[in-house]
């Protein structure tokens, strides 16, 4: 089974894939959100592509563990999405997320600022997505 996950920002949205076996998350694409409709069709149709049956979403918690204002957005978004698909839909605590996936992008030597916005949106869904998938290898 192949999940897919996202790290929803207000103007993007970074899309991960994990391999059919669930091992690996790597970073899909990132897709600009001007238009939720849009953002859906288009998460959509990746998940149709590649025959996803799970999406997990990156749920920004405050610091402190509360939700927050951005915890808030993306859950309306989940709720819009949830409408539009069959795909089981999880939660995973993104904190800090994006920080570390500047972080490796930066050690792996990304340097245009524009494109390494693009590239650390997707790769902060993959470290969502990864993290996730290891919690479940835990209880197997």
């Amino acid at each position: 089974m192949r999940s897919l996950g996202l790290d929803i920002g207000d103007k993007r949205i970074g899309v991960a894939i994990s391999d059919p076996e669930e091992i690996l998350a790597s970073p899909l694409t990132t897709i600009l959100r001007d238009d939720d409709d849009k953002a859906i069709d288009a998460i959509l149709e990746l998940a149709n592509k590649h025959g996803v049956q799970r999406i997990v979403v990156g749920l920004p918690y405050s610091l402190d563990g509360n939700i927050g204002t951005q915890a808030n957005k993306v859950m309306i978004f989940m709720g819009k999405l949830s409408k539009c698909t069959g795909a089981d839909i999880e939660t995973r605590d993104e904190r800090l997320s994006t920080v570390a996936a500047e972080r490796l992008l930066l050690e792996a030597g990304a340097n245009r600022k524009n494109k390494r916005k693009l590239q650390r949106d997707a790769a902060a869904a993959a470290f969502v997505l990864q993290g996730y998938l290891d919690s479940l290898k835990v209880f197997d």
